[in-house]
Formats: structure tokens, sequence, C-alpha cells
């Protein structure tokens, strides 16, 4: 059989012939940056970010691209290995259909189209084996507007890839390229249910709980990279006792002094005073990441313990995934994918 790939890296050009309403680099975001007042950053739903790279044989926190929105289309200039992971979607190449969630060929001058179906989760990801060349800051590809790192991609954009994938003897696949154990996340329509684990601000306003147990709520278009601003009831503290800000890990439930539930995302910064009645549920993050504007949400209150048990159930679901794309590889003859971890080591900037 001939090698697929090989230990020599070749440059592809990439052409961007659509990138809908945002299309930006992205990877897993920065790591112990926000001592420095700079947010982590990364993917908002960093489990289908993760599954994208795993699924070409990238590590984990490889650079990958993001699309918020409308349709993504790229052409390369050579046989190229990609996967397209995160909101449902419809995926061709050369105008024919082909699944998402999978291992892909994308021939030398075809077209791989993603079309993100509305209402059902807002961003896709799409990975490629090898290295996208992007600019960081701290180290990470992840965008951060406010400080003027946009790294956004535009229709004509030419991106550059260092890969070592060198094509297969035959040019389709059927059945699929390979037949893994790949965890995917189900988008359901209504309402989506969030986990979240009480945190010690529920106690500053009495029927908090049972108000937010009770309610449902929808994700407004003033949400933005900080949080999700939910239209829904909220009561607020009884006393005017001043709130220290502190700083609040990614998933926080925080009420404002307006009549809103704010749920912090990656780009968050401090409390700003309002009180933190609870925090999502780390496995429940990727699920937030893909509400847009109207999706409406539930939350629904867990203890540390079991939030603990079903991150570590997603976390054993991934690193099945991981060694089964290594044996795939390396049972068709390929060369171990550099980098590939192994490890199970968790998902970085999810704390």
């Amino acid at each position: 059989m001939t090698t697929a790939i090989t230990s020599a890296t070749k440059t592809v050009a990439l052409e961007c012939t659509d990138a809908g309403w945002i299309t930006t680099f992205q990877d897993l975001g920065r790591r112990d940056t926000e001592r420095r007042g700079v947010p982590t950053g990364g993917a908002a739903d960093q489990h289908s970010a993760v599954v994208a790279n795993l699924l070409v044989g990238n590590p984990r926190g490889a650079t990958l691209i993001e699309n918020l929105g409308g349709e993504l289309a790229l052409v390369p200039d050579a046989d190229v290995l990609v996967a397209v992971t995160g909101a449902r979607a419809r995926v061709t190449i050369g105008g024919a259909p082909v699944g998402s969630w999978s291992p892909l060929v994308v021939p030398a001058g075809q077209e791989v189209r993603v079309h993100a179906e509305v209402g059902r989760g807002t961003r896709t990801y799409l990975a490629v084996h090898g290295t996208l060349a992007a600019q960081t800051l701290l180290g990470s590809t992840a965008p951060d507007a406010r400080m003027g790192f946009g790294q956004v991609i535009t229709r004509g954009s030419r991106v550059l890839l260092e890969t070592r994938f060198r094509g297969f003897p035959r040019r389709y696949f059927e059945p699929p390229l390979f037949r893994l154990p790949v965890p995917v996340p189900r988008f359901d329509e209504g309402p989506w249910v969030v986990d979240v684990v009480a945190s010690h601000g529920i106690h500053t306003i009495p029927g908090i709980r049972e108000v937010i147990e009770d309610s449902e709520y929808v994700v407004t278009p003033r949400s933005n990279h900080v949080g999700l601003r939910l239209d829904g009831p909220v009561l607020h503290p009884d006393t005017g006792a001043e709130i220290v800000s502190h700083g609040v890990p990614v998933g926080a439930l925080q009420i404002p002094h307006a009549d809103e539930l704010i749920v912090l995302g990656r780009y968050r910064s401090l409390t700003a005073g309002y009180p933190i009645v609870g925090v999502t549920a780390r496995d429940c993050l990727p699920l937030l990441g893909q509400a847009g504007p109207g999706q409406r949400l539930r939350f629904r209150w867990t203890d540390h313990e079991s939030a603990v048990r079903r991150l570590a159930r997603r976390e054993a679901e991934v690193r099945a995934l991981e060694h089964a794309v290594a044996e795939a590889f390396a049972a068709l003859g390929f060369k171990t994918p550099r980098g590939l971890a192994v490890s199970g080591a968790p998902l970085p900037g999810n704390t």
C-alpha cells in the first residue's frame, strides 16, 4: 500500500471561496494568561474542536478553522485530509454530499463546502491534517478582537498548510474511510438542558434556585463571546451589600442589575460585583458554545460529584476515539500522526 502520511512535509494552499458570517482560525485557547488580564479564549465548543483534530490525526489543541453561521468553502491545491464537526451541517466535496464527524479526503482542486443548519447549533469546525499557518498571541491562535487580534478568514483568503498527507491509492472511499467510535453530541430541537452546580452566591438571593429550575430562558442577540445573555425570570439580592469582584470559571451564571441571566463564556473577565449563583457543569459547556440567538435553554441543578463523573465519561469517550484513530492509521500502513496525544490529558482551558 502506498504510504499516505510521510515524514516529509509539503505546503498546501487552501483558497477560501466562501466564509459565511464569521470564519476564524481557532484552537483551545491560552494557558496561564488570565493572571495578566488576557482571557483564555479558544473554541466555544471545545468538544467539537478536539474531535475534529483527532479525526485527522492532529493533536487535540492544533489550530483549525471555526465558522460562525453561513457557509464555509475551501479549495485545496493538493489532496488533503479533513474533518468537519460542530453544529449539524450539510457537507459536500465537489458538490457530492459526504458525512460530517468523519475523516474525509478532499482531492486537489475540489471544493469542500459546509453549510450549517439554522437552529441546530451555530458553529462548525474544520480541521485539516497538518499545521495551518496562523499568527499567535501569547502562544495561541485564538482570536481576541478586543486586543486587535481578529484572525479572520475572508472570501479570497489563501490559507497555507504544512502537511505530511500524500493522498491515497484510490480517490473515493465507500464505505467511510474509517469506522470510529466518534462521540457526536446531540443538538435537538426544543429547549437544551444544561446542568449547573450551585455556588456560594445562591444563598444571597432567596428563591433563585427554584426560579431558575422552573423557568425557560432564551438566548438574545445581545449575546457575544464574553457570555450568553438570556431573557427569562430572575431575582435580585434584597440587600445593597457590595460584592467584591473576583475571577470566575467559564460557564458561571451571573445576575446583573438588569432583569436577565448571563452565562459567562471563554472571554469573560471578572464578575464586576454581580452575584454568581451557579456554574455550568463542564460537560455542558460545548452545548452553550453552540447556543445562538433564539435558542431556548433550561437549567438543571446537579452536584459537583455528578458533574465530575459525567465529565470523566466524556473524557473516556474522547480517549477511546484518540486510541482508535492511532490504531486506524497504523492498520492502514500510515505512520502514527506526529503529536497525536494518547495520554488522555484533560481538555485545556475549560476551568
